[in-house]
């Protein structure tokens, strides 16, 4: 039997080959050989996640074709391959991809290192904070208080606690935009939201447009569903949208949804200006296109001076053509698995009905501490210490990098968590793999690209800060040092302990 569980096409692991950045040379060293050069494109491709364990690969001749090479360099690629651990063959059913043992299973996203690994590796590679105490335990003993009366219902309520729908109809009354609890569904945090909004307007093979680059998970999940990714590219900078771009994919591609992120964009920092707001609205509703708007990180403008602008269903207050997304998992705390969506009060009952084969409903529990802080004002109170933290860590991060890697290149956000920075010409996915050697562990941009964009970037979130954040910059300064002396993958000294 085969040992494989997906495949990748021969064009598809080219274009993922061809994005990366050649290893730099070090003084007086050759460039390696095609074959080895193919070997360590297609093991960095593992070590990423980008291309799964137990992926079946192109068949020898097939990938010499798309590559233009020979066929005796692909043979002896997979040959390498095979004797590191990372390909396992079988005559008859082809090879697939492995990884050794002892090493770690690559992840598809981003998550969170074990807490026993904290103490060794500092953790760049998971955009949250720990929990704003006292607000937490909190907002859990009010939730204790209020739990009684539900505890003699059933407890399933598929479109969220009438209490908590109500105060996020509320809130977004306040911020101009009138709703009914009947335009919100409570779901179990923002990737819920969207993974139950792809279900519904998205089949598979549905054409989704998404940012370029754009939030990693969110990728994923869109993958995972069978939609085909349509990038649109950024503008430079923090400049947020170009329009001219938008207008083209959406009027060309006709993407029957569009992701985005208005609010501190998930991994530029990004802020779109009211006037970029109303303009993809009517290019969306133009092409009738729904348009999935992220608000997760909507709440963390860090500098005092900021005006916000009015959010993107402002624009589209009835809910038809915009679809709002809202978590309490980066404004608050990341294991309160807490998200929401605002629509038309028909599309809600079409999102609550497909639930039933889904996950049924949100724990009453976090549904009620939620509800507690927003009705005490200790929401308010949380995310305001959230934004001190952030703003600190931001700071601190920034200036340490500026310190050790001045040749890096970023645009300091206003808000959100995540710092986007261009690593000075050299290949973030090796950057990744080196930071593992050294004690950082830090997500490359292809993770935040579609078909291996974005390798000169990474990703540097605002989740340490003082010495920790000194710390974290100096080690990325030695990963860099190792590959640019083209440094293989021993002969890096052990990370030292390090404890915030």
């Amino acid at each position: 039997m085969a040992q494989w569980t997906s495949a990748v096409g021969p064009a598809q692991l080219a274009r993922q080959l061809q994005a990366q950045q050649p290893r730099p040379a070090g003084p007086g060293t050759r460039k390696p050989p095609a074959y080895r050069a193919l070997a360590d494109g297609i093991r960095l491709l593992v070590l990423e996640g980008r291309v799964p364990v137990a992926a079946r690969l192109p068949a020898e001749r097939e990938l010499a074709l798309a590559l233009t090479v020979s066929r005796t360099t692909v043979a002896a690629a997979y040959e390498a391959l095979r004797t590191e651990g990372f390909l396992e063959s079988r005559r008859g059913a082809g090879s697939w991809t492995a990884v050794p043992a002892g090493n770690p299973l690559p992840a598809r996203g981003l998550e969170p290192l074990p807490p026993e690994a904290l103490g060794s590796m500092i953790d760049l590679g998971c955009a949250a904070l720990p929990a704003p105490e006292p607000w937490l335990t909190r907002g859990v003993q009010g939730a204790l208080e209020e739990l009684p009366p539900y505890a003699h219902t059933h407890g399933d309520y598929p479109a969220g606690l009438p209490a908590l729908r109500q105060m996020l109809a509320d809130r977004y009354t306040a911020r101009g935009i009138p709703t009914m609890p009947e335009q919100i569904m409570v779901t179990t945090g923002a990737m819920g939201a969207i993974d139950a909004i792809c279900h519904l307007f998205a089949g598979r093979g549905e054409r989704i447009a998404v940012e370029s680059p754009s939030y990693a998970n969110i990728l994923q999940l869109m993958r995972s569903a069978g939609a085909r990714l349509v990038p649109v590219a950024m503008a430079e900078g923090l400049g947020s949208w170009d329009l001219g771009r938008w207008r083209q994919v959406l009027r060309d591609a006709a993407p029957r949804l569009a992701y985005v992120v208005a609010d501190f964009h998930n991994p530029t920092g990004a802020l779109a200006d009211e006037d970029q707001r109303r303009r993809l609205v009517e290019a969306a509703r133009s092409a009738g296109t729904v348009l999935v708007v992220d608000e997760t990180m909507a709440e963390l403008h860090l500098d005092e001076d900021l005006e916000m602008p009015r959010p993107v269903c402002a624009f589209d207050p009835a809910g038809a053509t915009v679809l709002t997304v809202g978590s309490a998992s980066k404004a608050f705390w990341a294991g309160m698995r807490i998200g929401w969506v605002r629509a038309a009060p028909d599309v809600i009952r079409s999102l609550v009905a497909a639930r039933a084969y889904a996950d049924l409903g949100t724990p009453v529990l976090e549904q009620l501490g939620v509800n507690w802080l927003m009705r005490t004002g200790g929401w308010e109170e949380a995310v305001s210490l959230r934004r001190e933290q952030a703003r600190g860590n931001r700071d601190a991060l920034v200036a340490a990098v500026r310190r050790e890697l001045p040749e890096w290149e970023f645009a300091v956000p206003r808000g959100g968590l995540t710092l986007w920075v261009r690593t000075g010409g050299l290949s973030g996915s090796r950057l990744a793999e080196a930071g593992e050697r050294v004690g950082v562990r830090v997500p490359s941009g292809p993770r935040f690209g579609v078909d291996g964009a974005f390798e000169g970037f990474v990703r540097l979130p605002f989740t340490v800060g003082g010495p920790v954040a000194d710390e974290a910059a100096a080690r990325l300064a030695a990963a860099a040092r190792l590959v640019e002396s083209g440094a293989g993958s021993g002969g890096a000294e052990p990370p030292r302990s390090f404890v915030a």
